[in-house]
């Protein structure tokens, strides 16, 4: 994993209390991942939800508070979909080698829409002590409604120096 280019956290709900468990879950699992060497910078993605702050301002928090540095934090904070969350997040990176953050329920379709933009991803996924039963039954429906959906999105993004 040390020759990754960046750790690529997906977004989740920001609650009137603050992150949801969700949003904290993968937040901690990437400050972790920093901590062990995976990737040099961390890019927190989602756009402001419901409540504010944006889930990339209540991501970059909760990574400050796990001692991960500023400087190696970058902020994806317009994106309100996966495909918006990876596309906005594309001139952000340092190369095409990233370890992206989400949930299992989650990941085919993350790494779907990773490859689509020419990511070369790998998938590390937090456990949690949850079955989220419902999140897996609207990925059936969300993986083919995303493959329908990437046939049509360019799939333009910009020249990197990285791998």
């Amino acid at each position: 994993m040390r020759d990754m280019n960046a750790i690529l956290v997906l977004g989740a709900a920001v609650w009137s209390q603050g992150p949801s468990p969700t949003l904290r879950r993968r937040s901690l699992h990437a400050a972790t991942l920093w901590h062990k060497g995976a990737a040099p910078i961390i890019v927190a993605c989602g756009g402001t939800g419901q409540h504010p702050p944006s889930e990339a301002a209540a991501i970059r928090d909760l990574l400050r508070e796990a001692d991960v540095p500023a400087d190696a934090i970058r902020l994806e904070d317009q994106s309100t979909t996966t495909l918006e969350n990876i596309r906005n997040a594309l001139p952000l990176l340092p190369g095409r080698r990233v370890i992206i953050v989400t949930d299992t329920y989650h990941a085919r379709r993350a790494k779907m829409v990773a490859r689509h933009f020419g990511l070369r991803a790998t998938l590390d996924c937090p456990r949690s002590d949850r079955r989220h039963i419902r999140q897996h039954l609207r990925e059936l429906i969300a993986r083919p409604a995303y493959a329908m959906k990437l046939r049509r999105e360019p799939r333009t993004y910009p020249p990197l120096t990285g791998n």
